[in-house]
């Protein structure tokens, strides 16, 4: 299989640094990488029709997963936008248990409706944001309006200032983390979204996880150069509810490692409308985004992007309907970006958060945050990149 035949020869060409750990090595490779040559040629895609067929020099690796097909209801997982989940493809990895990968199971067109909610609405206030370390909340109130004008017109107009939205990296809902103390608290919170709620429900319990509840979630909005340093998620008090993560816009490669980063990790492309679930062992694993693929056909959108949102949803669908104008931004800013939601569920049933010395509680977090992402165009550089390493 062409997209998975090894490369191995690629990567142990590549001298280590001093002091360079197996992950650290890997990621700097695909960091380096150069789009449709051999370098990409170990990568799991798991959307490839190879993948479901159990061939290829990397597929021993590649397992099929089973679903809970009776769990959701066809009507339920519509309702988010979904296919039914007897449709869906699942997967999982030699040597990650818990590990759950999921091609695109959404409807088409029904991934624009999470793309605007990421660049819409949860970037809105009380939600949290890396620009509020360096702006007034009245500066950030509404980075859609303030954006959405640069965006439409971005094509005759490439020498202009990025807008808000195009430098926004991470946005935090629910009980909103700490990039500085890397904890949860109860006195942080705001209502997490109903839509993005139900959305992780369905996946979670589609996944085996009845109950699941999302109380947390970090989007990361990526440039064409930005990357995910290597981490852990561990903050979150109760690790045996799964990771639920969703992809859209560019594709990315995702690096999945061991407890330690001195194991070697699997290279895998996560595409647009892509879910992950990490769970089990799998749950507190080394894992990182090295690479934000730009498009082979310059700056266009990926085919399953093509088609816009139906005019005609379903009466009690969570989905709401995407203006013209809405789709056009849109369109604009995910022609060279990637948005990643992660959801999270934080406590378990009837767990309650310790109490925290008052010298946390006088934190402010909005003041203190750390930028989860890194790209060459920020301004200053080696930002602590991790919430969890």
């Amino acid at each position: 299989m062409g997209k998975m035949a090894a490369t191995v020869g690629s990567v142990a060409t590549l001298a280590a640094e001093p002091g360079e750990d197996a992950f650290r090595k890997l990621f700097r490779f695909y960091r380096q990488s150069r789009p449709g040559t051999a370098d990409l040629g170990a990568v799991i895609d798991f959307s490839a029709a190879h993948a479901a067929c159990g061939t290829g020099p990397c597929a021993h690796k590649v397992l099929r997963s089973q679903l809970s097909v009776s769990s959701v209801s066809d009507h339920d997982a519509h309702r988010a936008g979904l296919q039914p989940v007897s449709k869906w493809q699942a997967y999982g990895l030699q040597g990650y248990p818990g590990f759950v990968f999921i091609p695109n199971p959404f409807l088409p067109g029904y991934q624009w409706h999470w793309v605007k909610q990421c660049l819409k609405l949860y970037s809105q206030k009380p939600n949290v944001c890396n620009l509020d370390k360096h702006m007034t909340q009245e500066e950030t109130q509404d980075l859609w309006e303030q954006s959405k004008e640069f965006l439409r017109y971005k094509e005759a107009n490439k020498r202009r200032p990025r807008s808000l939205l195009e430098k926004l990296r991470w946005v935090t809902l629910g009980y909103h983390y700490n990039w500085d103390s890397k904890k949860y608290s109860a006195d942080h919170y705001t209502p997490f979204p109903s839509d993005l709620a139900f959305l992780s429900e369905q996946v979670a319990t589609a996944c085996g996880f009845q109950g699941f509840r999302a109380e947390a979630g970090i989007l990361n909005y990526y440039r064409l150069d930005s990357t995910l340093g290597i981490h852990v998620d561990r903050s979150e008090l109760d690790h045996s509810k799964p990771l639920l993560s969703f992809s859209f816009g560019q594709s990315a490669i995702f690096l999945l490692g061991g407890l330690k980063r001195d194991e070697e990790p699997t290279a895998m492309f996560m595409h647009s409308g892509d879910i992950m679930v990490m769970s089990g062992f799998s749950r507190l694993l080394n894992h990182a985004v090295p690479r934000v693929l730009p498009s082979p056909q310059g700056d266009s959108l990926p085919c399953c992007l093509e088609m816009p949102l139906p005019a005609v949803l379903p009466r009690d669908s969570v989905v709401e309907p995407c203006s013209e104008e809405d789709w056009q931004v849109c369109t604009s800013y995910l022609k060279t970006a990637r948005v990643n939601m992660t959801v999270r569920q934080v406590l378990a049933t009837d767990q309650d958060f310790p109490l925290e010395p008052m010298e946390e509680k006088k934190r402010d977090i909005t003041t203190e945050g750390f930028c989860y992402l890194d790209d060459e165009s920020s301004q200053v550089k080696r930002v602590k990149l991790n919430p969890d390493s």
